[in-house]
């Protein structure tokens, strides 16, 4: 039992991938979208404007906190959805939403430039120009996009435990390999990890339930006892208020057996 997280550059037939190892090993598999769509539960009325990349990165922009709360919803649809085990996600930053699970086999898929045009230019039916032009934008906005959200580029290589160049191989070569690996000792699910998984899925869940009453806190979980760490300029009046509402609203998550809340003054310099 594990679970597999598949990073793509644009064109570079990692969704099939994705879809074909899920059906080989009988996993559930899963997309960004699937995420978006599970999202709708904490009512994010910019969510229209997620679902592609460049509208994405200048609707966070407008939002209060909207960096914080997409990525506390998405951390937390993720999270949720991959919990019990058994899932291939694919799609932007899944290695780092899941980072710290021993049993996560992080992959990415690569292709060369020349590969990628060829796809574009068939499927598009456009010029070799306006497909360079077209695989650039999108290389750009993806680039962007990790770094904003994650402050990690993704094309980093010591991201990932596999990295696969669909030029050098077929789809069905790099299904194979990626169904063999995922069988190494090392990406088995053990009682230690799956504790790991179940701290941070819920760690998740009670960060996506208080992002909108303060979207900059540090939240940690341990067997269900949540630790809830931020910094102020109210008053003590407004951290008692707000210590009170914070535990609350954690008390509601499911798996939360008793909240901390620990709320540090911001010193002026005045």
């Amino acid at each position: 039992m594990s679970i597999v997280t598949i990073s793509r550059g644009s064109y570079s037939r990692g969704k099939d991938v994705a879809e074909k190892v899920a059906k080989k090993l009988g996993y559930t598999c899963i997309g960004r979208e699937d995420l978006l769509a599970s999202s709708i539960e904490y009512n994010i009325p910019e969510v229209k404007y997620l679902k592609s990349i460049p509208n994405a990165l200048s609707a966070l922009d407008n939002f209060a906190g909207g960096k914080d709360r997409y990525v506390a919803y998405i951390q937390a649809a993720l999270t949720s959805r991959v919990k019990s085990d058994n899932v291939v996600y694919h799609g932007l930053a899944g290695h780092f939403l899941l980072e710290g699970i021993a049993h996560v086999l992080k992959v990415r898929i690569i292709a060369p430039l020349e590969y990628r045009v060829k796809v574009v230019m068939e499927r598009d039916n456009v010029s070799r120009q306006k497909a360079i032009r077209i695989l650039k934008k999108d290389d750009d906005e993806r680039y962007r996009w990790s770094r904003k959200l994650f402050l990690v580029d993704q094309r980093d290589c010591n991201l990932y435990d596999l990295m696969l160049n669909i030029d050098k191989c077929t789809v069905d070569d790099a299904v194979d390999l990626i169904c063999h690996a995922v069988e190494f000792k090392g990406f088995r699910t053990t009682l230690e990890s799956k504790k790991a998984m179940d701290n941070l899925q819920l760690t998740c869940a009670v960060k996506a339930e208080l992002v909108d009453i303060e979207p900059d806190i540090e939240v940690s979980a341990d067997d269900g006892y949540v630790t809830v760490k931020l910094i102020t300029r109210g008053t003590e009046e407004d951290e008692d208020e707000l210590a009170v509402a914070m535990k609350k609203a954690a008390l509601d998550v499911t798996g939360v057996k008793d909240v901390a809340v620990n709320i540090l003054r911001f010193a002026s310099l005045e």
